[in-house]
């Protein structure tokens, strides 16, 4: 890697993401914890709950600081909301079938902590997911100098 590349890499966009990501997965975590240790409520709900606050977290700091996007809001919160959903479906039921396939393995393991470890993966597959999403799909934008999209 090239220092320009690293330098690239560390003031960027990408690290930009990682920021705003910081503190939207501080957001979407702590609620999709509490949901599911304080409020009891299921697997399902806790996660989508507090991928939901974070997300809203997410647009506003993404939109304006991370890919400093001119997209209307209009036109860029039904594909923000697309990816969410689609990385949500992705990373928390892949993460949810391994927890699942887990527990036979392991059938005398709390299905509280199989759970618990569960959001952790899924959060790490759906900031992934997330960040491919909205920088190719969501706030993408043309870079006329180069002649290809950005």
């Amino acid at each position: 890697m090239t220092t320009t590349s690293l330098k690239t890499l560390l003031t960027g966009s990408f690290a930009r993401f990682l920021l705003v990501g910081v503190l939207n997965t501080l957001v979407g975590l702590s609620a999709s914890f509490a949901l599911y240790n304080l409020f009891d409520l299921n697997y399902w709900i806790s996660t989508f709950g507090g991928n939901t606050i974070g997300a809203v977290v997410s647009y506003l700091l993404n939109r304006t600081f991370t890919f400093r996007s001119n997209a209307s809001i209009g036109s860029s919160w039904w594909k923000f909301g697309l990816v969410i959903l689609v990385c949500y479906g992705l990373s928390y039921g892949i993460s949810w079938l391994l927890a699942e396939a887990i527990s036979s393995y392991l059938p005398n393991a709390r299905t509280s902590w199989l759970h618990n470890g569960a959001i952790l993966v899924g959060n790490g597959l759906y900031t992934i997911g997330n960040y491919v999403g909205h920088k190719y799909f969501t706030f993408r934008t043309h870079d006329s100098k180069r002649g290809r999209a950005s």
